[in-house]
C-alpha cells in the first residue's frame, strides 16, 4: 500500500493520459495516418487568416473615416 502524498492522485491521472495519448500516437504513426492532421491544420490557418482580414478592414475603415473627418475640418483634428 502506498502512502498517500499530496497531489498523487493528479500526477497519476496525468501519467495515464500522457500514456494513452503516446499509444494513439504510437499506433497513428504506425498506419501512416497524418492527414487528419494536415486537414485541422489547413482549418485554423484558414480560421485566422479570415479572422485577419476582418481585423485589417475594421481598422481600415477607422482610419479612412477619422482621415474625412480630419479633412471635413480643415486639417484640424475634431
Amino acid at each position: 500500500m502506498r502512502a498517500q502524498v499530496p497531489g498523487q492522485m493528479e500526477l497519476d491521472y496525468a501519467r495515464t493520459l500522457l500514456g494513452v495519448r503516446l499509444a494513439e500516437f504510437r499506433a497513428a504513426r504506425q498506419q501512416r495516418d497524418r492527414g487528419a492532421s494536415a486537414i485541422e491544420l489547413a482549418i485554423i490557418t484558414a480560421i485566422i487568416v479570415g479572422l485577419a482580414a476582418i481585423v485589417l478592414i475594421v481598422i481600415t475603415h477607422i482610419v479612412q473615416t477619422r482621415a474625412n473627418q480630419i479633412n471635413q475640418n480643415n486639417g484640424q483634428i475634431p
